[in-house]
């Protein structure tokens, strides 16, 4: 699927990590600057009887002592993996002993150089302000709010306190573990609270009602998130997932681990079986976009876990691994393309061949989103592969499937169509640069000067707030700069699908905006034909969003709040024709 990037910033707290060898115990500190913005992060390595173990401290943020779950160091390469935050840091020791490296997050890609001394960074204290004239307290105490960024649910706790001169501040972010970090400034006049920390390009902004509640907006880097306070301590709702399967699963199940030797990695995943004996067919299950585990998890759900669960009831066996560099596989994802993760996939098929249940002349694909681009690639390759389904695969290129994708998801959130077409323009330019350049050295510069050329001859010249132009060009570079974006913008799928000659499914929901099933259906069906290919079958699935799920507007913020994780529907759709497919 096709994700937003997360930036970097106070949610970078909760993680998992890697590590290793006898030069590398010990303390390990470092400066990440990110968008102007500098966080200081310490590694604390421990040599154990098995490898290593780590904890991360990140003082500016007031997080000490989380706990990392790996810790490697191979062939001079130190490698460190913050799954749940979607990080991963690899670096080396130059003569002087520094560890030169890269911090990778969602994508984006940060310098961070690690030393065995205290590494320097600015400090800003919190700053007192003058007291409400009126001498109005209430605004103390402790305040409670849950903050919903694209579907996950955070806690925040703001303690303020009244002094002589005004009132300070410190916040606590419990689901991250991150407690006492002090804010730059707060202030409470007019009515209004406003608390900054300037360190993190954070403004929260609120007014008391009635019944007590600040009612506000919390705004990060140019972008803004209803918050409400109050008093009361407050619970992250409980998001109902009835469809996820409990066990004891009334089938077996086994934890596997697999090599691909062509890009020296392991891939770590789970198969599992309608009967600890037998011969079964098998499907290996391909994600989306971004760094996902096995179970395709996003937004509170778990597809890959839901439509595993019903294959294999359904007599089928299924392998889904974690994405490569990610959760318990191997390699680097940040630095990884479709084709990268293509070479993956063709490991899984290579296993799925030396076990004794699979019926080898019965193995297909199940492609999700980008998985649907990199089934095709590898069914070409691979004439093991017997079968293939797409769920929401893509059949236009990928600048022009952007291109679309931004326009009706803006135009259902409400924007207006001059700044649709404006922002149209201005990403069209940055597409077709990328596609026309043959210089990776001189792209970025391109790229640059294009960005401030633009911000620069905008209608709305007003920057996001607490950004400048350096920084807004940092960030879109960062996104437009990676291996996958520009593998992805510059890819054509039709070329791949026009050669395909398996059978295959390709299915899409009516209401998906992200891969719009109007335009992509009959695209993928006219090139499967162009190609002489006969045994295609083509579906659009009323009402269902980019997840496959019955939805209203088919927005990617419904996702979460949706309790269903992948309609009936679309499970039979895919089990029944597997089934006939492969009598």
């Amino acid at each position: 699927m096709i994700k937003r990037n997360v930036l970097i910033s106070l949610f970078l707290i909760s993680a998992m990590l890697v590590f290793g060898q006898d030069i590398i115990p010990g303390e390990w500190d470092g400066v990440l600057n990110v968008q102007g913005i500098q966080l200081h992060v310490v590694f604390h390595i421990t040599k154990t009887d098995t490898g290593y173990s780590a904890t991360m401290d990140s003082p500016d943020q007031g997080a000490k002592d989380i706990p990392m779950s790996k810790a490697t160091f191979e062939n001079q390469v130190l490698s460190l993996d913050m799954a749940a935050a979607q990080i991963n840091y690899t670096g080396k020791p130059d003569k002087a002993g520094i560890m030169v490296g890269t911090f990778h997050q969602g994508g984006q890609s940060f310098p961070l150089n690690l030393t065995r001394k205290a590494a320097e960074v600015a400090v800003l204290k919190p700053q007192q302000v003058p007291a409400n004239p009126d001498g109005h307290n209430s605004i103390t105490g402790e305040w409670n709010g849950v903050l919903k960024v694209q579907g996950i649910q955070l806690r925040l706790v703001f303690h303020i306190t009244k002094n002589d001169t005004g009132y300070s501040a410190t916040m606590d972010s419990p689901d991250q573990g991150a407690k006492d970090i002090p804010m730059s400034k707060v202030t409470y006049e007019n009515q209004v609270l406003t608390i900054d920390m300037a360190a993190a390009q954070i403004e929260y902004t609120g007014k008391p009602d009635s019944a007590g509640v600040v009612v506000g907006t919390f705004t990060q880097a140019g972008q803004s998130l209803p918050l409400n306070l109050t008093h009361k301590a407050v619970k992250t709702a409980e998001l109902k997932r009835p469809q996820d399967p409990v066990k004891p699963y009334p089938y077996y199940q086994e934890e596997v681990s697999i090599e691909n030797a062509k890009d020296n990695l392991t891939l770590a995943g789970t198969l599992t079986l309608p009967q600890r004996e037998g011969k079964f067919p098998a499907v290996i299950l391909i994600t989306g976009s971004g760094p996902q585990n096995r179970d395709e998890e996003l937004m509170g759900h778990r597809p890959f876990l839901v439509l595993s669960d019903y294959l294999t009831r359904n007599g089928i066996v299924v392998l889904r691994c974690d994405d490569r560099g990610t959760f318990g596989s191997k390699g680097d994802f940040a630095k990884s393309t479709t084709f990268d993760f293509a070479t993956d996939v063709e490991a899984e098929i290579r296993y799925l061949m030396t076990r004794k249940e699979i019926d080898h002349e019965r193995i297909g694909l199940i492609g999700h989103s980008e998985g649907g681009i990199i089934a095709p690639l590898v069914a070409l390759s691979n004439k093991n592969v017997r079968f293939i389904v797409l769920m929401a695969g893509t059949g236009i290129s990928g600048d022009k499937l952007l291109l679309l994708q931004q326009e009706l998801i803006g135009r259902a959130s409400g924007i207006k169509e001059d700044d649709l077409k404006e922002t149209a323009d201005i990403n069209r330019g940055l597409y077709d640069l990328i596609i026309q350049s043959n210089r990776p050295d001189s792209l970025n510069k391109q790229l640059t000067d294009y960005i401030k050329f633009r911000i620069r001859n905008a209608k709305n010249k007003d920057m996001p707030k607490g950004m400048t132009e350096d920084d807004i060009v940092k960030q879109e570079l960062a996104q437009l700069s990676t291996p996958w974006i520009q593998c992805f913008i510059r890819y054509n799928p039709l070329i791949t699908l026009e050669r395909v000659k398996c059978p295959v499914l390709a299915i899409n929901g009516s209401k998906d905006l992200q891969v719009p099933s109007k335009v992509n259906l009959p695209a993928i069906e006219k090139a499967l034909e162009k190609g002489g290919n006969k045994r295609v079958t083509i579906k659009e699935l009323p009402g269902l969003n980019h997840l496959f799920q019955e939805c209203t507007t088919g927005l990617p913020k419904e996702y979460s709040e949706i309790e269903q994780t992948i309609s009936p529907v679309a499970l039979e759709t895919i089990t029944s024709w597997i089934k006939q497919t492969i009598k």
